[in-house]
């Protein structure tokens, strides 16, 4: 599958950004400037999100794949590569198995787990909750005259204005047909998100660990309940010399939340 992408900067390592579930590469723009004074940075759109392709297969191999796809049309021979929630056990999976391509791996706020298995804590109900709402919405599609009100349901439905604008990024007007565009194939994800929650986790590493091929560095905010002290055991076990950053008062978009601090940890580690 051929990505969409968004390239910034022209010289320097090649850093490429893999956004998360309900994300896109517009979303990591801000970094990606002002990474770009140093670095060639692409961000992209994964499948069924964004302006890339639509697809039934929504789960983390055939992701895996599309970025070797990726790496080998634009003639990128190693880079830096930055995966945030489900980009970053996308990024995880890659590197694992196409170690070749990697100069360093950074994830941010995303451990390789089973979240399933957190039961009630694991996040699916949100998920669902959302993915249902914007279900709900397409449905209702006629009923709304302006980008405003579409908002103003998002907020009634959910009731977190952060995430609301969030997700509107990928619900935008349309002042041609004055409707909403719908960026994410939210049948796809919400029939997968079963694999997005479980995927990639400890088993996928047993018959490679440890991973000492590349430096990593996982990123987390402080605020996110995504990677626990508890979790860091899994990780060193897998990434023996991975580092593990923290960033206070941020919750799981970091990048938006504390972007000073966030590129600040990041361009370190670039260096």
């Amino acid at each position: 599958m051929q990505l969409f992408y968004r390239k910034a900067g022209e010289t320097g390592k090649p850093v490429v950004i893999i956004h998360g579930l309900y994300g896109s590469s517009d979303n990591w723009m801000t970094v990606a400037r002002k990474l770009s004074t140093t670095n060639q940075v692409y961000t992209i759109d994964q499948r069924n999100h964004g302006h890339s392709p639509h697809d039934s297969v929504h789960n983390y191999e055939a992701m895996k794949e599309d970025l070797a796809e990726f790496f080998e049309h634009q003639q990128i021979e190693k880079a830096i590569v930055l995966g945030h929630s489900m980009g970053g056990k996308v990024a995880m999976l890659f590197a694992a198995d196409y170690p070749e391509f990697i100069d360093k791996l950074i994830v941010a706020d995303i451990c390789p787990k089973d979240y399933m298995s957190l039961g009630e804590s694991s996040q699916i109900h949100q998920h669902k909750l959302i993915l249902e709402t914007l279900m709900e919405l397409q449905h209702m599609r006629d009923s709304f005259n302006s980008r405003q009100e579409v908002i103003d349901f998002l907020e009634l439905k959910l009731g977190d204005k952060g995430l609301v604008m969030f997700l509107s990024k990928s619900l935008p007007w349309n002042r041609e047909k004055n409707t909403f565009d719908v960026l994410l194939n939210v049948d796809v994800l919400y029939d997968n998100l079963d694999e997005v929650i479980n995927g990639v986790n400890e088993l996928h590493f047993e018959d490679r660990m440890p991973i000492l091929t590349y430096p990593v560095m996982f990123i987390r905010g402080l605020n996110s309940q995504y990677i626990s002290d508890d979790d860091i055991p899994m990780i060193k076990r897998i990434y023996p010399e991975a580092r593990i950053e923290d960033i206070p008062n941020a919750g799981h978009w970091l990048h938006a939340e504390q972007p000073n601090l966030f590129l600040e940890i990041v361009k370190m580690f670039i260096s």
